[in-house]
């Protein structure tokens, strides 16, 4: 069989999840004696059933929640450099047939296979995002399977976010193959600009995975006025000047984001429809009302509100207020788009909070489109965190 160190299932757990593809064994799950406490963070063990049968070879950190994570339903499997390749050709084949340049996320996690592994692709540079503890380890390794398998030629790692917090990791970011890039990367998308920071930007740089919700809101636009709110590096407002928005306004509180959307819509020359205004969301979106100030197009897609089921309450209040006071600045007969990348908030709670919020905001409106993130993004289905995303657009009445 193998060498590998042993968890096991306690008596009564029922092992069908893990059967049926559930990539994950929580800690209180598992028979925790000396010995498994004892496995070093990030190592390889075979799972077994409470009959001490093997069901698969996990990634153990006795130090998370999850203290199991599924890397291969054969026991007897060997992670190295060539189960690396493997993984990261078949996610590379599904990008290359959705599209036709190399910007995109590569690998989405446990969708595709690697539990706690993030990978952002740009031309000739990809970032990874280690969130679990093998997956840290085995950085170097990951690395040169990317390079060998993609032609990239530069691999930052961004060890960054709350994720990692959770596995008890450091955060860190290194450049660990190649050169760091001397200036922002520029990205290609729905016909826009966009600068990405892969050293010193929010998570890898830019955020794939609202290009479909950025195309959609593409044919809201008929000329007119666009107000992107909690913008980052002007994810709608780029896809808005693209597609021929007479203004476009960015709100945000990172001044180098918004430095990084002038500098898109300056490569798109479109410098002169752009306007940023570096303020807390909350307060410009009060300080817009006061003014009398309406948009034909409003989208609000703020950071994430719910990121655990004990946020989860105050984050619904939250995207109620983001609706409550976005709606009044939509003109009548314009569109308000609003998004949630929470994954503890579901679509349905998700829909009434801003339901709500746009009531309170003294409007009515049709709800006429829910988009969810791009297929890069591809959603795990015995694992709904896999499908965080939730984009809902509204036609809004006088």
């Amino acid at each position: 069989m193998t060498s590998l160190p042993v968890i096991r299932l306690r008596p009564k757990t029922k092992p069908q999840a893990i059967r049926h593809g559930f990539p994950w064994v929580f800690a209180d799950e598992v028979v925790t004696d000396r010995r498994t406490r004892a496995i070093q963070p990030g190592s390889f063990a075979v799972l077994e059933d409470p009959e001490r049968k093997p069901l698969a070879l996990v990634t153990v950190n006795p130090n998370s929640k999850i203290i199991g994570r599924v890397m291969d339903a054969d026991p007897e499997a060997q992670i190295d450099l060539d189960w690396l390749r493997a993984r990261l050709t078949r996610a590379l084949a599904m990008r290359e047939r959705l599209y036709d340049a190399p910007f995109y996320r590569l690998v989405h996690a446990e969708a595709d296979g690697l539990p706690g592994l993030i990978v952002d692709r740009f031309g000739e540079t990809a970032v990874i995002q280690p969130n679990a503890a093998w997956s840290d380890t085995m950085a170097p390794q990951i690395a040169q399977a990317l390079q060998d398998v993609t032609g990239v030629t530069t691999v930052v790692l961004n060890g960054q976010g709350r994720a990692r917090n959770l596995e008890g990791l450091d955060e860190r970011t290194e450049v660990i193959a190649g050169a760091a890039p001397a200036a922002p990367i520029e990205v290609p998308m729905n016909g826009a600009l966009y600068m990405a920071d892969v050293m010193g930007g929010q998570k890898t740089g830019l955020f794939y995975d609202q290009r479909p919700n950025h195309a959609f809101a593409q044919r809201l636009v008929d000329g007119g006025r666009v107000l992107d709110v909690f913008s980052h590096v002007g994810g709608f407002g780029m896809a808005m000047l693209a597609a021929g928005a007479d203004h476009v306004t960015c709100i945000d509180g990172s001044e180098p984001a918004l430095a990084l959307a002038r500098k898109g819509a300056e490569a798109m020359g479109n410098a002169d429809r752009l306007d940023t205004r570096r303020e807390d969301a909350f307060a410009a979106l009060e300080a817009l009302a006061a003014e009398g100030a309406q948009f034909d197009v409003v989208i609000c897609d703020p950071p994430a509100f719910a990121p655990s089921k004990q946020a989860l309450e105050a984050g619904l209040r939250a995207y109620e207020r983001v609706a409550k006071l976005a709606a009044p600045l939509v003109a009548p007969g314009g569109y308000l788009g609003l998004c949630s990348c929470s994954h503890a908030a579901d679509l349905t709670s998700f829909r009434n909070a801003s339901a709500r919020g746009i009531g309170r905001g003294g409007r009515r409106g049709q709800l006429i489109h829910t988009g969810q993130a791009g297929p890069d993004h591809p959603t795990l289905p015995q694992l709904a965190e896999t499908g965080y995303l939730k984009a809902l657009f509204f036609r809004l009445d006088g």
